[in-house]
């Protein structure tokens, strides 16, 4: 498993025009979408995403739901509400929603939750299903609202 990145290094603060992405991106809208939000081409999004994901200490191969969780652990933008009751999950459950959170590879997704790598995809289909989310980005989303997952800033980053 690739370990996490650490670093010591201070999350960098958003420009206003990447905060403004970067809530687009918080709200679970895709890249294209956010085009479309701003008015901005669909490659300066791209290009906005990446210098967030850079700000933010993610790799280049970090995946949607890895720089949500750390836009909010990283507290570069506002936690979502809830707009339902948080649903009782399994410490299984909790473990994959974590691994999701913090894990762009699937093996190393896998590895994080103590599942064989082939059972993750029925795993991850349930805990969706469960949640009512629509792919892994909305799902971290629901979690923070829901406080599944850490609101306090971490140390750790994304594995690749």
């Amino acid at each position: 498993m690739t370990p996490p990145v650490t670093t010591s290094a201070p999350i960098t603060p958003l420009t206003p025009t990447q905060q403004h992405v970067a809530q687009h991106l918080a709200g679970g809208l895709a890249p294209k979408e956010i085009a479309t939000h701003t008015g901005l081409s669909a490659v300066t999004v791209r290009q906005y995403i990446r210098d967030i994901r850079e700000s933010l200490h993610c790799p280049p191969r970090c995946k949607p739901p890895v720089i949500v969780h750390r836009l909010f652990t990283a507290l570069q933008v506002p936690p979502p509400t809830a707009d339902r009751p948080a649903p009782k999950l399994s410490s299984d459950q909790l473990l994959l929603l974590r691994a999701v959170a913090e894990h762009s590879d699937t093996r190393d997704i896998a590895v994080a939750a103590k599942l064989a790598p082939a059972d993750k995809r029925a795993a991850l289909d349930q805990l969706l299903a469960a949640t009512g989310a629509q792919d892994t980005t909305q799902l971290v989303i629901l979690a923070h609202g829901w406080n599944l997952l850490p609101a306090e800033p971490t140390r750790s980053g994304a594995s690749q």
